[in-house]
C-alpha cells in the first residue's frame, strides 16, 4: 500500500512537472488574407488598361505564418517563426513557389537580444518600417523599388538588440538565394557557398533606429554581393545590370524619421542605391529614392493615408513621381474594407509601374499610369 501511495506522488509530482513546463511553451497560427479588385490605366506599350484581382498584395501580401516561444528561464527563451506567402486568387505559393518564402528560422531570445538562424529579414527592411505609411502596399514603395517590401536572405544569421528605445540590428548571409528561385524580384538567382569563393552572392546589413512614443529615426545600410548569375534590376524599364563577379556590389543606405500624436502620423525617409561592377564595360548605377507619407486616424473605425515618392536614376536618364491615397474602414479588430487610388509620373524614358500586384502592367516609355483598387482583408 505504501509503494503505490508513493508511485501515486510520484506520478501526481511528474505531472505536475510537465504541466509546468508545457504552460511556458506557446506557438501561434496566425496570417493576414487580402484581395480585392483592380484596375490599371497604360498597363502596355500600347496603352491598354487591364481590371484584374492581382497576385501579390492589397494592402498586404497574404501569408499564414507559425511563430513559436519556449521559456527557458533566466530571461532565455528559445524561438522560432514559419511563414508562407500565398496569392489568394489562385492558391500558389509567393517567394518563388516556396513552403516558408517569407521567413523560416530558429534562435535564442536573452537579456542582451536575440541571435537568429535561416531565411529572415535583412534591416533595410527593419528600418524603414517605422516611417514607411503605406508599407508594403500594392501602390506603395515596392512600385518603384521592389526590393525592399522583399528584403530577405537565405542562410542568415541576423542580431537584434534593444535598449532604452534604440535598437541594433545586423545580419549576415552566406548565400541570399540558396533555392535558386529569385529571392526577391529583379536580383536573379545567387545560391552562394561556393566553396573558394568566400564573397559570392554574400549579405551584410546593419541598423540602428530609435523609437519612443512621439518619435522615431532609423539608418541601415546594406550590401549584396555578385555571383554567376546575379543581378541589379532598377525597375524602370532598362535591362538589369549582371552582377557575375563576387566583388560587384548592390548596395542600399537608408535614412529616415516619423513623429506621431493623437492619431496622426508623418514619416519621411531616402533610400540611396550605387551598384558597383568590376567589368570595364558594364557601368556603375545609382539611384535615389525619397518618400513622405502621413496617417490620421479620423475616426477609431476609419483611417485615412497616403504618401508621395520620388526616384531619379541619372544614369538611366529614368524618374518617376507616385502619389498614393489610401482608405480603410475597420469592420472588426480582425476585419477591414479598404479602397485605394496612385498616380504615377513617368520621365521620357522610364517604364516604371504603378501596380507592384505581381507584374504584367509594364506601360510605354514616358507613360504616365492610374492605379485603383478596391478590396478587403482579415486578419488571424
Amino acid at each position: 500500500m505504501q509503494l503505490k501511495s508513493t508511485h501515486v506522488l510520484m506520478f501526481g509530482a511528474l505531472c505536475a512537472l510537465s504541466t509546468g513546463a508545457f504552460a511556458q511553451s506557446s506557438v501561434t497560427l496566425y496570417g493576414i488574407v487580402d484581395t480585392g479588385i483592380e484596375y490599371v490605366s497604360h498597363a502596355n506599350a500600347k496603352g491598354d488598361s487591364v481590371f484584374r484581382m492581382p497576385s501579390v498584395t492589397g494592402e498586404f501580401p497574404s501569408r499564414w505564418g507559425l511563430r513559436g516561444n519556449e521559456d527557458l528561464g533566466g530571461g532565455y527563451s528559445a524561438v522560432f517563426t514559419l511563414e508562407s506567402g500565398f496569392n489568394v486568387r489562385d492558391g500558389s505559393s509567393g517567394q518563388g513557389g516556396r513552403l516558408f518564402g517569407r521567413q523560416a528560422f530558429v534562435g535564442m531570445k536573452s537579456p542582451y537580444g536575440t541571435l537568429a538562424f535561416g531565411r529572415q529579414y535583412t534591416m533595410t527592411y527593419l528600418a524603414v518600417q517605422g516611417a514607411d505609411i503605406i508599407g508594403p502596399d500594392i501602390y506603395g514603395m515596392g512600385s518603384l523599388d521592389a526590393y525592399v517590401p522583399n528584403a530577405r536572405a537565405d542562410n542568415s544569421i541576423t542580431y537584434l538588440g534593444s535598449y532604452k528605445g534604440f535598437t541594433l540590428g545586423a545580419g549576415y548571409s552566406f548565400g541570399r538565394d540558396a533555392a535558386g528561385t529569385g529571392n526577391s524580384p529583379g536580383q536573379g538567382t545567387c545560391t552562394g557557398s561556393v566553396p573558394g569563393h568566400a564573397t559570392e552572392c554574400r549579405d551584410w546589413s546593419a541598423m540602428l533606429k530609435y523609437d519612443s512614443q512621439y518619435f522615431g529615426a532609423a539608418a541601415s545600410y546594406e550590401e549584396q554581393r555578385g555571383g554567376a548569375t546575379a543581378a541589379a534590376n532598377f525597375f524602370d524599364g532598362i535591362a538589369p545590370t549582371p552582377l557575375i563577379n563576387a566583388a560587384d556590389k548592390d548596395a542600399r543606405t537608408q535614412l529616415s524619421a516619423y513623429a506621431q500624436y493623437a492619431g496622426a502620423k508623418i514619416g519621411a525617409g531616402w533610400i540611396g542605391r550605387r551598384v558597383v561592377t568590376q567589368s570595364p564595360t558594364v557601368p556603375n548605377i545609382r539611384s535615389d529614392l525619397f518618400f513622405l507619407g502621413a496617417s490620421y486616424m479620423v475616426t477609431p473605425a476609419f483611417l485615412l493615408d497616403g504618401e508621395v515618392f520620388r526616384i531619379i536614376n541619372s544614369d538611366h536618364n529614368t524618374r518617376a513621381t507616385m502619389g498614393t491615397l489610401r482608405t480603410t474602414y475597420l469592420l472588426s479588430k480582425r476585419s477591414s474594407v479598404y479602397a485605394q487610388a496612385a498616380y504615377l509620373a513617368n520621365s521620357a524614358k522610364a517604364r516604371y509601374s504603378v501596380s507592384g500586384g505581381g507584374g504584367g502592367t509594364t506601360p510605354g516609355a514616358g507613360m504616365g499610369q492610374t492605379g485603383v483598387m478596391v478590396g478587403i482583408k482579415h486578419m488571424f
